[in-house]
């Protein structure tokens, strides 16, 4: 069995509450998707600005952009948000972040998320134990 990282407990939890308490908690969990994607815009290289720009938060049931990486295209689950890098004119973030045999990689994405994942999952778990008090 693969190491999720704890996200099929999770997932399981989050079925269990109400859906009012659900809802409640996508202000704190789009809140903590665009703290880490500004992280991501201070890290990112600005040689055009084109890959700044192409940084981009999905919200719950929206389909992230078209050729964004991390995974491309999908539909954001249901109490998730994604921040997505990349765009049909932008297809080289993954370069940008892992570098090339001829390029020094430049990384902003990963290190942005573990920058940020601190204070996003404390903001997240305390509307999370609000939603559910308030629910009862």
């Amino acid at each position: 069995m693969s190491d999720d990282g704890g996200l099929i407990s999770f997932q399981r939890r989050m079925q269990a509450i109400p859906k009012q308490a659900r809802d409640a908690i996508k202000p704190a969990l789009m809140k903590s998707a665009y703290e880490v994607a500004d992280i991501m815009e201070g890290m990112a290289p600005e040689d055009t600005g084109d890959l700044i720009n192409s940084i981009a938060v999905t919200g719950p049931g929206q389909a992230t952009p078209p050729y964004s990486q991390p995974g491309g295209s999908m539909v954001v689950p249901e109490n998730a948000a994604a921040i997505t890098v990349g765009s049909t004119d932008v297809r080289y973030a993954h370069l940008q972040e892992y570098g090339t045999s001829k390029t020094p990689a430049k990384p902003f994405f990963w290190p942005a998320v573990r920058m940020g994942r601190s204070d996003a999952m404390k903001r997240i778990k305390r509307a999370i134990g609000k939603a559910i008090r308030e629910a009862k």
